[in-house]
């Protein structure tokens, strides 16, 4: 049973995060807390992109963005895995970079200095230096960054069945068994 916390950044992207949450939603027998922190461009975009936020829809842990006192602000709850989806190039850096200035990047920091899982799913086209540098920081910190690339081998035929192929692959770094397609099986 897995304690996950769920970043959602104010990048573009919203429809990835709903996918990964309506997936867990699916999944409960397989994690045992889901801890949410969202910016507040999250759920801006969310409700540009996607339509009305509402967190009642979801039967997780949300957490405001200054609560240092949630329980993944330390080593000591033991949440195994940390997902940011989308994750801003601003967010990204300021993990790169060790700045924990909210509760989003504090739940990042922590999940890398105690070795645990840190997957990074950013959305922003093109790249500049100072990104990919970021990136590479992150992964010899030992984050995954996993860019929200969707597949097409599966023939998803809505912009959800697309999604997915992203948020799957996502929760399959994380350890969890969506039971999604798999190539030539």
């Amino acid at each position: 049973m897995k304690k996950l916390v769920v970043g959602i950044a104010g990048a573009s992207g919203s429809v990835y995060a709903k996918s990964l949450l309506d997936t867990l939603l699916s999944l409960s027998d397989q994690w045992s807390k889901v801890g949410i922190v969202m910016s507040e461009n999250a759920i801006v975009n969310w409700e540009l992109e996607i339509g009305t936020f509402k967190q009642s829809d979801y039967p997780f842990d949300f957490y405001e963005k200054r609560d240092f006192n949630a329980p993944f602000a330390s080593g000591s709850a033991q949440y195994d895995t940390m997902i940011v989806i989308p994750c801003s190039m601003g967010t990204l850096a300021r993990i790169a970079t060790g700045v924990s200035d909210d509760l989003l990047t504090r739940a990042a920091d922590v999940i890398l200095k105690e070795r645990r899982k840190l997957i990074l799913v950013p959305r922003e086209t093109p790249l500049s230096l100072i990104h990919i540098e970021n990136m590479l920081k992150v992964t010899q910190a030992g984050g995954i960054v996993c860019p929200a690339v969707p597949s097409f081998y599966n023939e998803p035929k809505t912009i959800a069945d697309i999604a997915a192929t992203v948020s799957n692959r996502v929760l399959d770094l994380a350890g969890f068994n969506t039971g999604s397609y798999r190539w030539k099986e």
